[in-house]
């Protein structure tokens, strides 16, 4: 199909556009094909998603193209793309493709990388993805509402090869705060709970409806990509009687590996590709539960098996992905930076309002419901969703290998998220992080400390900041710009 450009669309916009491909040539691996870009239109609009079963009225969304999630974007690894983003909202929005290395023009953060997208109004999105695996794309306008709304879906870039699975299966899970009404609940910006936890809902979808049985076959072997797009809800999930195999972390191959203590943790933004060879009884149901929030634990879903004979009696040996074409760092001579998580519930900053260190506070965005910042990293806070002047926080001298520390320094979790860069985890609490893992997602406990390595090649102004939308929004961001 062609992408017709009558509908509204800046000049700015194909000027980003434009040099964005001219941005992509350093991380491009395959020559450039003589195909033309694969076209694909994107809308963004109120809808009607039947969120809490079929017992409740549906309630009102906001969604790519009618659906939540939104579409799932098959692309093949170093194929180009073009995205034309419609907006149909009544509020500016834009669209940042999680986890895809890809140029800044392209990263769809207002203000900082692009215009934000108005109302009635279309933006072209223009990359080719280097990277294989299991990424995401939602809004960075108003993303705190827009995202708890419904605007997200995932993006699957595929490999050049088959990988040698019986079926490729995606779960897409969030949950929502669902009102008596059957709509989503107000109230965006609480600041207590922005001080917290953020906004845990009451409700969690798989693939946008209420879980129910997930049919399988004894003898299978699926590769599940899972993939949390809640707000703030983290979740740690067991298979009874299976034992998953990770395969991949944000979209990065790594060393096969088993669960950890059986338990799967996965936080907001992040995603994990299993290995789940089908080893139960015909005819049985296997819970799939949920139990990170003391006193809180439920059942996600069941594998419920057929009466079938198993499709194969012996369980073939663990795949390896193939790896992704990622610059090795240097960790002989590295450059060192430390980032300092602050603030939250039970810390100086919610007593006072202040930024502890004399930090900076940009202005909130259209954020509503709180009037300062809350979190802090290395004593600065930015808030809201991104913006022109913010100023990066270090510089990271491109093509050089860097190594990060980074403290959680407060009482709570935190997904942290670095836009454009995959980076190598290396170690947590001082113990080696084993199994070659890399991701652009990283989730903190209270008072841990991991260090994470990368190169960087992808110059310009990145964003890092917590994945619990709440604790962005109030102060918990930052610019790392590579030049």
């Amino acid at each position: 199909m062609s992408i017709d450009f009558r509908h509204p669309i800046s000049r700015r916009s194909l000027l980003l556009a434009g040099a964005g491909l001219a941005l992509a040539a350093p991380l491009r691996s395959w020559p450039a094909r003589g195909a033309a870009p694969k076209e694909i239109r994107l809308t963004a609009e109120p809808a009607r998603a039947q969120l809490a079963g079929a017992d409740h009225p549906p309630s009102d969304v906001w969604a790519y193209d009618g659906r939540i999630p939104g579409p799932t974007l098959r692309l093949r690894q170093g194929e180009a793309v073009r995205f034309l983003v419609e907006n149909r909202l009544d509020q500016d929005t834009t669209v940042h493709w999680h986890g895809i290395r890809l140029p800044n023009a392209m990263d769809g953060v207002p203000g900082l990388t692009q215009p934000p997208i108005k109302p009635g109004e279309s933006f072209l999105y223009e990359f080719t993805p280097p990277d294989a695996g299991t990424f995401w794309y939602h809004p960075h306008a108003n993303s705190l509402e827009q995202l708890g709304r419904g605007l997200a879906g995932a993006l699957i870039v595929e490999e050049p090869e088959h990988i040698p699975v019986d079926r490729d299966v995606l779960w897409v899970l969030a949950d929502w705060r669902i009102d008596e009404q059957g709509e989503i609940a107000p109230g965006f910006g609480n600041m207590m709970e922005a001080g917290m936890s953020g906004r845990v809902g009451n409700t969690v979808t798989l693939n946008g409806t209420i879980p129910a049985d997930q049919p399988v076959r004894a003898g299978e072997r699926l590769r599940l990509r899972l993939l949390n797009f809640s707000l703030a809800r983290i979740m740690a999930l067991r298979f009874e009687g299976h034992d998953p195999v990770i395969i991949a972390r944000d979209g990065q191959p790594c060393d096969p590996h088993q669960l950890k203590d059986g338990r799967l943790l996965l936080g907001p933004a992040m995603r994990i590709d299993l290995l789940l060879d089908l080893q139960g009884e015909p005819g049985r149901r296997y819970r799939i539960t949920d139990g990170f929030y003391q006193g809180l634990g439920y059942e996600l879903a069941r594998l419920a098996y057929s009466d079938e004979p198993p499709l194969r009696t012996k369980t073939p040996e663990p795949i390896r992905l193939p790896p992704n074409p990622l610059p090795e760092p240097d960790l002989a001579s590295v450059e060192h930076h430390e980032l300092a998580l602050e603030g939250g519930m039970m810390s100086r900053m919610m007593g006072g309002g202040m930024i502890s260190g004399g930090g900076m506070m940009h202005g909130m965005g259209g954020m509503s419901g709180m009037g300062r910042a809350i979190w802090s990293i290395n004593g600065t806070s930015m808030t809201g969703d991104g913006h022109s002047g913010m100023a990066p926080l270090f510089l990271l001298a491109r093509g050089k290998s860097h190594l990060v520390m980074i403290r959680n320094q407060t009482a709570w979790w935190h997904p942290m998220h670095l836009h454009g860069l995959s980076f190598r985890v290396l170690t947590r609490n001082g113990s080696p992080v084993p199994h070659n893992q890399w991701a652009d997602t990283m989730l903190l406990a209270p008072e841990d400390v991991v260090e994470i390595a990368f190169v960087a090649d992808n110059p310009g102004d990145w964003m890092l900041h917590c994945h619990i939308t709440d604790h962005q929004t109030a102060g918990m961001m930052t610019v790392l710009r590579v030049a």
